[in-house]
């Protein structure tokens, strides 16, 4: 289990990792918002307006969705449940948390929900 010094730590990576996400989200809404702005002369015009649209909202989405588990990490680490996998119960290595420090799962059972996914795409 890490300990408090190293907790600290990750929730400061995970409060700098949410600015930064919060600005970039902010960025996006601002490039949308230039876009719909734009001129439309043409069919070609149309077409790369919704496409850079569809990218930068994809690229908001995405973060919203790091933002959703970067909260949930800081509540986590208010309750003191910090770096234990909600799948299995065992704590999170310090070396995945430091690599990805809104880790909810240890590697097993990520690889393990990640084949589930998978395999409900699938279906």
């Amino acid at each position: 289990m890490p300990n408090k010094s190293q907790i600290d730590e990750l929730k400061q990576i995970l409060l700098e990792r949410k600015v930064n996400i919060l600005n970039n989200i902010n960025n996006s809404r601002a490039n949308i918002d230039q876009l719909k702005e734009q001129d439309i002369n043409d069919d070609l015009d149309y077409a790369e307006l919704v496409s850079d649209s569809f990218t930068e909202g994809m690229i908001a989405n995405h973060q919203l969705d790091e933002l959703n588990q970067i909260e949930e990490s800081l509540k986590k680490i208010a309750a003191g449940t910090y770096g234990i996998c909600d799948m299995c119960g065992v704590v999170i290595p310090l070396g995945r948390l430091k690599a990805k420090p809104f880790a909810k799962f240890c590697t097993e059972c990520r690889t393990v929900y990640e084949h589930e996914f998978i395999k409900r795409a699938k279906n």
